[in-house]
């Protein structure tokens, strides 16, 4: 028997509205919350570690006093699934990221942050 990945927690200074930004470019639903911590997942899978196969993974949004201070050593990768690469990351951009350069140079990702910072990807090319 393995493992199966189905949380991937992050550190954050308000975690409802994180979890608000990462439902609107995910498509997830808030699946448990109280004050310091929220939790979103797929709405089409509800409760992954019951379920045989891939699991679309869970996000933990946990308050915690320090904000953050370098680039990230984790990132999630997105796909469009209904847009090309450009109007998603301007859908992504009016939700409230924001473009960043951590050095990436002339690639086929754009590289954004959360509303909080975090990096993370926009790919191009691979619909899922």
């Amino acid at each position: 028997m393995t493992s199966k990945f189905t949380e991937l927690a992050i550190d954050c200074a308000d975690p409802q509205g994180l979890a608000q930004f990462w439902c609107s470019v995910l498509g997830y639903e808030v699946q448990d919350e109280d004050d310091a911590l929220v939790t979103i997942g797929s709405p089409a899978v509800p409760e992954g570690k019951n379920r045989r196969g891939p699991v679309p993974p869970a996000l933990t949004f946990a308050r915690v006093p320090e904000g953050k201070t370098v680039k990230n050593r984790l990132h999630i990768d997105v796909n469009p699934t209904d847009r090309e690469q450009g109007e998603e990351v301007q859908r992504l951009i009016d939700l409230g990221a924001r473009p960043a350069d951590v050095g990436q140079g002339d690639e086929s990702w754009v590289v954004l942050t959360d509303p909080e910072g975090n990096e993370f990807c926009v790919l191009a090319g691979r619909h899922p």
